[in-house]
């Protein structure tokens, strides 16, 4: 398995591995940009450190522009729009990957002609590690470059 931890979807523990592997990786970066910091960053607070696990706190408290971007005039002037685009990631961050939407279901959301399902599991993921253990709900799973994977199963071409 190869990846950066922190944009890996759940599901590349399990090996079942399908298209929305790359939707729950696109959440990410849009939750990077909106906060303006990146995935895990270790100069932040232990409870902060990780962005997932700062989103679901700020979503449970309903204050999800606490974590926007402070630096940016745009982020801060536009917030009913910054709260739109973290309640995408939020959407393309769903851990069971049949709640996460296809590619062009995101650029629907995107454009305004699709509005984002209600009812978002803010729980999104495995805790990321760089030491080849994988916090995953309440276990750990061990990883190495020589874990053997299904194939995968995919919509067709990109």
């Amino acid at each position: 398995m190869r990846g950066t931890p922190g944009y890996l979807a759940p599901e590349w523990l399990s090996a079942a591995i399908t298209e929305k592997v790359d939707v729950y990786s696109f959440g990410v970066v849009i939750l990077e940009i909106v906060c303006g910091r990146k995935i895990f960053d270790r100069s932040l607070d232990e409870e902060d450190m990780y962005l997932l696990s700062l989103f679901k706190r700020k979503a449970e408290e309903e204050r999800f522009l606490d974590i926007v971007d402070k630096s940016s005039d745009d982020m801060q002037l536009n917030g009913p729009h910054v709260v739109k685009m973290m309640r995408i990631a939020a959407w393309c961050l769903q851990r069971d990957y049949m709640k996460r939407p296809s590619m062009s279901m995101v650029i629907k959301a995107l454009e305004g002609i699709m509005e984002v399902q209600e009812d978002l599991d803010y729980d999104f993921s495995a805790q990321p590690s760089t030491s080849g253990v994988v916090r995953f709900c309440q276990m750990d799973v061990k990883f190495s470059a020589t874990t053997a994977l299904l194939p995968s199963v995919l919509s067709g071409p990109r």
